[in-house]
């Protein structure tokens, strides 16, 4: 089996990468597309700290190896691991060029704020560098602010920008104190949906026929 690689990044620190990552891992299993592995690459380790008081083991947990990553990636294919989660820290860009180098999708989540705009350069550069388009996500965004609406507009000079919006939730602090996801605090919330719509673009362009379609389009 070929592990699919999903890195979700951005070089700004509060940008909402670990909760992205934590939620997909969970909506991946619970959606029946596991199995699925996740890494840490940030030295804070939020969702290597999630992954430790999870009260269940349906999520695999893997130490990286920056050196050897693409090996690593082919072992837990070997292992019958469909995807690969990697969480990134903000700067050590050096990393983070590595795990973009091998990804089959990259996420950047972004907060819908002039501030968090300027900071995205050194992301997209490295996507640049690695050939990937990335898929842009806003989320921590407040309901019915015209700023949101703006932010995708300029996202879309840079990249994909993700249809789905995933607003601002106390439950996902909530959940992830507890080793949970969005979708396990509150499963038939609107957050939960957001994450459910969010995995199910993702995927669309994970799949052979959008490789395919991505290469004649090239």
């Amino acid at each position: 089996m070929t592990t699919k690689v999903i890195v979700v990044s951005n070089t700004k620190g509060g940008a909402g990468k670990s909760t992205t990552a934590i939620n997909l891992a969970v909506q991946i299993v619970q959606a029946g597309d596991g199995p699925v592995c996740m890494m840490d690459l940030d030295p804070q380790g939020s969702t290597a700290k999630w992954w430790n008081v999870r009260p269940t083991e349906d999520i695999a947990y893997a130490n990286v190896d920056l050196n050897n990553l693409a090996s690593q990636v082919h072992e837990l294919g070997a292992k019958g691991v469909k995807y690969l989660i990697i969480d990134t820290p903000p700067l050590m860009v050096d990393n983070v060029q590595l795990a973009i180098d091998v990804a089959d999708l990259v996420i950047v989540p972004t907060r819908p704020s002039p501030m968090d705009l300027m900071s995205l350069g050194p992301t997209v550069e490295m996507c640049r560098a690695a050939d990937k388009k990335p898929l842009f996500v806003i989320n921590g965004a407040a309901h019915r602010a015209r700023i949101t609406a703006d932010t995708a507009i300029a996202l879309s000079e840079h990249g994909r920008v993700c249809p789905v919006v995933v607003y601002a939730r106390t439950d996902y602090a909530t959940g992830i104190g507890a080793g949970l996801s969005m979708q396990e605090i509150a499963p038939r919330s609107k957050g939960s949906d957001e994450v459910a719509e969010l995995w199910l673009y993702a995927k669309k362009l994970l799949s052979p026929a959008a490789s395919k379609q991505k290469k004649v389009i090239a």
